[in-house]
């Protein structure tokens, strides 16, 4: 069963950091590209960043860019988003996803085969 889980949420002041993971059962990591998007409360969702099956090409959104890191570690099947100098714009639920077949992008989520839950961060004081 291939399955994707979020973890890392939480609450956290403005100013703060998170790290959040995505863990990968019931299938190689190594043959997926990644992505992280999010939703915040009445938007839709959007893509924050991604990352190519080896971990050589990522992208940001200008949003999070300077400000969030994504890597991965094929060998633990985890992914991971590193959130610093957080603002409360960033409050959203964040999803992990999972594509082969097509092109690595932040753009479009049909280009993603797997989905997790979401795990929620909300960044307030």
């Amino acid at each position: 069963q291939l399955q994707l889980v979020e973890s890392g949420g939480g609450l956290v002041q403005p100013g703060g950091s998170l790290r959040l993971s995505c863990a990968a059962s019931g299938f190689t990591l190594d043959y997926y590209y990644i992505g992280w998007f999010r939703q915040a409360p009445g938007k839709e969702r959007e893509g924050v960043s991604c990352i190519s099956r080896q971990g050589s090409i990522t992208r940001y959104a200008d949003s999070v860019k300077g400000r969030f890191t994504i890597s991965r570690d094929n060998a633990k099947k985890t992914v991971y988003l590193q959130m610093n100098s957080l603002k409360p714009e960033d409050t959203a639920v964040y999803y992990c996803a999972a594509g082969a077949s097509r092109s690595l992008t932040l753009e479009r989520e049909g280009n993603y085969d797997y989905w997790g839950q979401g795990t929620q961060v909300t960044v307030s004081s």
